[in-house]
């Protein structure tokens, strides 16, 4: 078991005393959601640029409305698998002390983690496109107005063009320039500024993912290739294993 890396892993997460977690579409992907970047995600044949901007919004939101009508009912149709609730429970035993993610479906807060920044927003987050106020769900899926200006309605993440809220940011900022050991976690790092994030840490890397890019900057003290749920789920009896007191 010693040689496996993932045991070398679970030491780790057992002697940090701060770890982190970045999290990406390969999260969500394991509990059904389909990933546009993959070659068989939704948007293969739509360039997102077209879709997911402000422009789109203001000059074709009929094609913005439907897209993203379709990205919230296809969320709702799904639920946290069991990668998303073993990082709930290893919050709870002080493990992890924070998820900064890319995922904008909200399952690691529905999973029951607490500390957690959503970079790009959550999809079920409704606001006015002018004048921000906030709204619900259902009035975007039924295509209503703002209730104060009659502005657009819109999901509250980050689109194309658009910065990354400060605020999330900067808490992200904080735990990783602090972070001991970094879990990058089912993601290319292929999105700025999120991928400068692991650069942070003069601690462990580690990057586990089911695909492994050809180039990764920065360059991680492990890399384990495999499905996240059932990484996840093994190294939570190897962690199991070591608290328990078992190990010779």
């Amino acid at each position: 078991m010693k040689n496996n890396p993932l045991y070398q892993l679970a030491e780790w997460i057992s002697s940090s005393k701060h770890t982190v977690v970045l999290s990406g579409a390969g999260m969500s992907t394991e509990s059904g959601l389909p990933d546009f970047r993959s070659r068989d995600g939704w948007w293969r044949n739509m360039d997102p640029h077209k879709v997911a901007n402000v422009t789109a919004i203001e000059e074709n939101y009929e094609l913005f409305w439907g897209f993203y009508k379709y990205r919230i009912e296809t969320v709702e149709q799904y639920s946290p698998h069991i990668g998303h609730h073993i990082l709930a429970k290893w919050e709870k035993n002080g493990w992890i002390h924070g998820i900064s993610t890319q995922n904008v479906d909200g399952y690691h807060v529905v999973a029951g983690n607490h500390n957690i920044v959503e970079l790009h927003g959550n999809i079920r987050s409704i606001r006015c496109h002018y004048c921000g106020r906030s709204s619900d769900v259902a009035d975007f899926l039924n295509r209503l107005n703002c209730s104060s200006c009659q502005g657009p309605l819109r999901p509250n993440v980050v689109l194309f063009g658009e910065m990354l809220p400060d605020n999330a940011w900067n808490q992200a900022f904080q735990w990783f320039h602090r972070a001991e050991l970094v879990l990058v976690i089912g993601t290319s790092l292929q999105v700025a500024p999120a991928n400068q994030l692991p650069c942070l840490t003069s601690g462990h890397t580690v990057y586990m993912n089911m695909e492994m890019p050809e180039e990764l900057d920065p360059s991680f003290d492990l890399m384990i290739k495999g499905k996240v749920g059932q990484l996840l789920a093994e190294l939570d009896e190897m962690l199991d294993y070591i608290h328990s007191g078992k190990e010779e």
